[in-house]
């Protein structure tokens, strides 16, 4: 809510500095989000008048005009188009500093003396508006400066407010707040019964009283529409975001701004029969006050007259019932009360957010109905004329929302927040806020909560009260005391941070996506299985439960692709959700992604791109994190999102654990990633068990190694070679591994060349060549029985 602080200390003066203020409403959880000048610095500008105004005799588009300060007449040049004799307008001095540093000097225009400046409201930084000169009222003193005619040492206060506290969308409520925070007394409006001074009345149906359960109007005849606005309501809107239109409007507006409650000015000439307030019907259709035709669906509620719908309740008028400043001599002045949960989310669902609608969905005062159209009307009688007739009041009474009373402790009150309050303190700081506290014993109260807050109905309630008034920034602080143990870290456990850490330390970044994304997504990657949609999603895009982090960590990788981060290595642990409500499974996930070159981009480095084996070198030192890396197994696979010739399955004891390889390229496509990418998704719980390491001595005596070139069929997996090759190497086998991989000339189509390491040792003495030599033939029998595999020659 935004509002001019003159306004404000009109009703409550809290002998602080602007910025003590601020600082203090923030602290009590109103925060201030901005505080802003109405006008521009400057100097030297008084209230000038224009006495006479002839043509420049050099520049069709100049004016040369005679302008009084109150003292003296002085030649102007001046190409507004609004400039006339008898015109009063601002009026920069010779000396006078604008904003922007900008200083008035004597000058010749087209060879014309021109003794100061006609400003506009943009050149004193007040409006926009450059159109032309600032116009000021017939009666504005001449050569009184005009920071004091317009009252311009004045800030713009604004206000971001929690939803629970609607009871502060208005001056008078903030004016309690601010009252309460110090200890000062407020002023509020004073409001006047209007007598009825005609009899004139239309009849009020409640045909929905659990949304509307009171409805408050009242006919005024007779009104001149065409009458200005007076000056200082105009300013007061104004300074509160608000833009005047006409009497009637403007007078709605500005008592929604004073005492919190909207309220809608009717052309009674439109209305037919009379009013009913009632749920829309199928179909039905209304054309706004903004020119937009709506189509109503059957939840929403609706002021209507004998035919038609004429406003959507709550948010906005419509146009055919509408008051015409020209036109209009009736009207009907609405004020209701809507329950907050008959209208909430109702003008979001037809795109509409007004200051009404705003209002009605945190809860306005439903006693303040009868007291704004009083307020109202008042206003109306002295800017317009016209005759009021009696108020007219339909209500529910069993609709109507019950007062409050609620039980507050002290004990319970100092217990929470460390302090020693008496009960005067507490009856000091609660009574400001209009709560009504009914003293039962020492120490206990029965607290009747006024029906301006909707916030209060339990205990904690009013605690959070008394803490937000005594300062948050006041109470005591004290640190916990405990006796904390070391935790024990189980060496045989992978846990979340662990591989966190150790991709950290391999260039990976953690990122956190949504655990929502949009069903597009989710269908690229679970085609069969049907998508978990929320029924209230925060948008179209973050509507389905994820059944896989890769969707949101490919989003995430072509973000920086697309702000020119080509070497891209990413990955997150986190939730994913299969199934549906009636059987939800939530399991934890690890996954990854990278794209781009091998190495950071250096002089030393090669140009080399990330492959499967980069990625499957990561994975595997995940698997190996926990102490029994050996356990999983890569077996080659298809799955939905992968590369179907760049895909493995990992399985521990024939148990799936994940999949890693390259993204399809056809998803690759959907995501906007025109370069290879790489990626693994692992069930963190079937990863994370592992085994204790022991301790082994090292041999004392010489490694024997043996270099195999076996020639076998290209589509053998390298994995059951490396397996069979273990099994018949015999105890003393110590390492093995793939240091070669050739096809070509020297290699018939169809095979491929593998050289193998393999590395005997024994713990407690020599090998002889005889014994390497048996093993070593055992291995290629064995290959070559099971895979018909051949020494390259």
């Amino acid at each position: 809510m935004k509002f001019s602080e003159q306004w404000l200390r009109s009703l409550v003066e809290p002998k602080v500095e602007r910025d003590e203020l601020v600082a203090r409403l923030s602290m009590a959880g109103l925060e201030v989000d901005a505080v802003e000048p109405v006008a521009g610095e400057f100097t030297g500008v008084v209230v000038g008048e224009v006495l006479e105004v002839s043509q420049h005799p050099d520049a069709d588009k100049l004016s040369v005009c005679q302008v009084s300060d109150g003292k003296d007449t002085v030649q102007v040049v001046c190409g507004a188009p609004n400039v006339r004799a008898g015109l009063k307008v601002p009026f920069a001095q010779v000396g006078a500093v604008l904003p922007g540093d900008f200083k008035i000097k004597k000058a010749k225009l087209r060879g014309v003396e021109s003794l100061g400046m006609l400003c506009s409201a943009d050149e004193l930084k007040i409006s926009d508006d450059s159109e032309g000169l600032l116009e000021l009222a017939a009666d504005a003193p001449v050569g009184q400066c005009i920071r004091e005619y317009l009252n311009l040492n004045d800030q713009c206060i604004e206000v971001d407010l929690t939803p629970n506290r609607g009871d502060c969308l208005s001056l008078t409520g903030l004016a309690r707040e601010v009252g309460a925070l110090y200890n000062q007394p407020v002023q509020f409006p004073e409001i006047n019964a209007v007598p009825a001074s005609h009899d004139k009345q239309i009849s009020i149906e409640l045909l929905a009283p659990h949304a509307c359960p009171r409805y408050v109007g009242r006919v005024i005849r007779g009104v001149d529409l065409t009458q200005p606005t007076p000056a200082w309501m105009k300013t007061r809107l104004e300074r509160s975001g608000v833009r005047s239109i006409d009497p009637a409007v403007d007078v709605t507006n500005y008592v929604m701004l004073e005492l919190g409650q909207p309220m809608h000015a009717f052309d009674l000439a439109q209305i037919n029969g009379g009013i009913r307030v009632r749920m829309a019907e199928q179909a039905e259709k209304i054309t706004l006050l903004d020119g937009q035709e709506i189509k109503l669906n059957t939840d929403t509620l609706v002021i209507a007259d004998h035919q038609q719908a004429l406003a959507i309740a709550g948010v906005m008028g419509g146009e055919n019932s509408g008051v015409n400043a020209e036109k209009t001599k009736d009207l009907f002045l609405e004020s209701a009360f809507f329950a907050p949960l008959a209208v909430a989310g109702i003008a979001r669902s037809y795109g509409l957010h007004t200051d009404a609608s705003h209002r009605f969905e945190r809860g306005v005062d439903w006693q303040l109905a009868e007291r704004a159209i009083q307020r109202a009307t008042e206003l109306l009688l002295q800017m317009v004329g016209g005759e009021a007739g009696p108020v007219i009041i339909a209500q529910s009474a069993e609709h109507l929302p019950q007062p409050a009373v609620v039980s507050l402790r002290a004990e319970r009150v100092n217990s929470m927040f460390g302090l020693q309050l008496s009960d005067n303190e507490i009856e000091q700081l609660l009574a400001p806020l209009g709560l009504q506290l009914d003293k039962q014993a020492a120490g206990q109260w029965q607290v009747a909560v006024p029906s301006h807050r909707f916030d209060i109905s339990i205990e904690v309630d009013l605690i959070e009260e008394v803490g937000r008034l005594y300062g948050y920034e006041r109470l005591p602080v004290r640190y916990p005391a405990a006796r904390l143990a070391p935790q024990p870290q189980p060496e045989a456990q992978a846990s979340v941070p662990v591989l966190s850490r150790l991709l950290a330390s391999r260039g990976y970044q953690e990122a956190i996506t949504y655990s929502f994304i949009d069903p597009d997504s989710y269908a690229l990657f679970h085609p069969e299985q049907p998508a978990l949609v929320l029924d209230n999603p925060i948008s179209a895009e973050l509507s389905c439960m994820r059944a896989s982090l890769l969707p949101g960590l490919l989003k995430a990788l072509a973000h920086n692709l697309n702000r020119q981060q080509s070497r891209v290595r990413l990955f997150e642990a986190g939730l994913r959700f299969v199934g549906q409500l009636d059987a939800l499974k939530q399991e934890s996930m690890l996954a990854g992604v990278i794209t781009g070159l091998r190495l950071p981009e250096a002089w030393a480095h090669g140009k080399e791109k990330v492959d499967f084996y980069d990625i499957k070198a990561d994975v595997e030192a995940v698997l190996a994190a926990a102490g029994a890396g050996e356990e999983f197994s890569f077996v080659p696979a298809q799955h939905t999102g992968f590369h179907p010739g760049q895909c493995a399955r990992i399985e521990r004891d024939g148990q799936l654990v994940g999949y890693l390889g390259a993204l399809h390229p056809q998803i690759a496509t959907e995501f906007d990633i025109d370069q290879p990418v790489f990626m693994f998704e692992l069930e963190h719980a079937l990863l994370e068990a592992g085994k204790l390491p022991t301790f082994k001595e090292l041999s004392r005596f010489p490694e024997v190694r043996r270099d195999l070139a076996l020639v076998v069929d290209a589509d053998v997996p390298a994995a059951q070679l490396l397996d069979c090759m273990r099994a018949a190497a015999g105890k003393w086998l110590a390492k093995i591994h793939i240091f070669d991989v050739y096809q070509g000339a020297g290699v018939e189509q169809g095979r491929k060349s593998l050289a193998v390491g393999l590395t005997w040792q024994h713990p407690s003495r020599t090998l002889t060549d005889e014994e390497v030599s048996d093993a070593t033939q055992q291995v290629l029998t064995a290959l070559a029985q099971q895979f018909s595999a051949t020494l390259r020659a």
